[in-house]
């Protein structure tokens, strides 16, 4: 005999408040019921007979699965056109089974008026609208309609140009960005769903077509520039690979304004990533880079933690405040400190870094010459303290500052003052050398 236990729970499960489902419930129990009294008296008659279980037993229990996986459903979902017709096919199946639709008759008659009868009820309707409402809808959408364009980078964004050579549509930074666009690129897109800019979705890359050089602007980057200095003091200069800003031969420190690129996610602020684009025939390169060169786009990454001094000596700090009065900005270029290990160097880099520069200490005492070659060829500016270093790094640190083009000065004395003045000098175009000659140093005012 079958055991009907789970499938009575679950259509007690599946049971609603209304007399609709009640009635729908009584119905596919008392037919279980009677089901299980036919199977009990089969049983009986044929206790003595052993026999294998037949592929018509094995279809029997199919059909009584389908059946009540199909009630249970309506039960559920009270007059949903697609349970009702599932019951009732599983409904005649099983009146087709041999002795059953003839002992049962009268109760498959009562189940087939009731599952016809099956209407929806308010918590039903509630239900399913409460489904459909909550239900994310996909955009269907004919990736074959895609027609082809051809790019024309900005310095944000892109045009789309269609086989006419007008624009049809444009594309902002960030699928320009994704997808690495350049002048040239030949790409299938649709009109933006929604879109009131003329925007488009760009579905995919497939080409690259050679322009002519009249045709469009062509476009200079610089990736991965690092944003360094505080607030209301922002420039850049150099990228994360340590490459210099250079524009037409000259090496550029370009200041930013956050307040143009503050957003609720992006913000700029010391240690930022960001990627510069302008013109190459802009006329503003010359005299105003600053305005010819664009922030194209903001890489969004956990900013560096700043090291803090927790304790400072006092007197050392005092002196730096007294010295510290030249009319001097370094506009964070990276100057190289050339003195022996660990000697005065904090107080030196102070200096630099109270110049809104960046300090380097190298080892000029017992560096190897490939190691400063190596430090050298990446900084603005090289100070060497004479006082400090070695004979044989000094020759070094001269021959490489001159050869990288580096601007060089010389501090001959252990005071802070010389350091300071080598300093005012070598960002200036100075002598390296302060000597006998007369030079004129520029204070604050105070």
């Amino acid at each position: 005999m079958l055991d009907y236990r789970n499938n009575i729970k679950r259509i007690l499960q599946n049971t609603q408040a209304d007399d609709q489902s009640l009635e729908n419930s009584l119905n596919a129990i008392k037919a279980i019921i009677a089901m299980a009294d036919n199977g009990k008296k089969s049983a009986k008659t044929n206790v003595n007979k052993i026999s294998k279980p037949s592929n018509g037993n094995l279809a029997n229990k199919n059909h009584f699965k389908n059946f009540f996986i199909a009630i249970s459903k309506l039960i559920e979902n009270p007059g949903d056109k697609q349970a009702k017709s599932s019951s009732l096919k599983a409904l005649h199946k099983l009146s087709f089974i041999p002795g059953f639709g003839k002992d049962l008759g009268k109760e498959i008659g009562q189940l087939d008026q009731a599952i016809q009868a099956s209407t929806e009820t308010a918590d039903s309707v509630n239900a399913k609208t409460f489904k459909e409402a909550v239900k994310v809808k996909k955009i269907k959408r004919d990736y074959r309609k895609g027609k082809r364009y051809t790019v024309i980078r900005l310095l944000s964004g892109a045009d789309l140009i269609n086989q006419n050579d007008e624009v049809a549509f444009s594309v902002n930074e960030a699928q320009a960005h994704s997808l690495n666009l350049k002048s040239g690129d030949v790409v299938e897109a649709l009109p933006a769903a929604g879109s009131l800019d003329n925007q488009a979705e760009i579905i995919r890359v497939v080409g690259y077509k050679k322009l002519r050089q009249r045709d469009y602007d062509p476009i200079e980057d610089f990736k991965y520039a690092v944003v360094q200095g505080e607030q209301g003091r922002l420039a850049i200069s150099r990228n994360i690979n340590g490459q210099k800003l250079r524009i037409r031969g000259k090496n550029i420190v370009l200041p930013v304004d956050p307040s143009y690129y503050q957003g609720d996610s992006v913000h700029l602020e010391d240690g930022s990533i960001v990627d510069l684009a302008w013109y190459t025939g802009d006329i503003r390169l010359k005299k105003d880079p600053a305005k010819a060169i664009k922030i194209r786009w903001i890489y969004q990454v956990d900013q560096p933690k700043k090291n803090k001094r927790i304790k400072k000596d006092k007197k050392k700090q005092t002196q730096i405040e007294k010295i510290a009065n030249l009319d001097l900005d370094l506009h964070y270029q990276r100057v190289g400190i050339a003195i022996g290990d660990n000697q005065n160097e904090q107080i030196l880099e102070e200096i630099v870094a109270r110049y809104n520069g960046i300090p380097f200490a190298i080892d000029a005492f017992e560096g190897k010459k490939k190691v400063i070659e190596k430090q050298i060829k990446d900084l603005d500016i090289v100070i060497l303290v004479t006082a400090y270093a070695a004979h044989d790094s000094t020759w070094n640190i001269r021959e490489f500052a001159s050869k990288y083009n580096v601007n060089f000065a010389v501090s001959s004395s252990k005071g802070y003052q010389s350091f300071e003045r080598a300093l005012y000098r070598a960002a200036n175009g100075l002598p390296s050398y302060e000597g006998t000659q007369s030079i004129e140093y520029q204070t604050k005012d105070k």
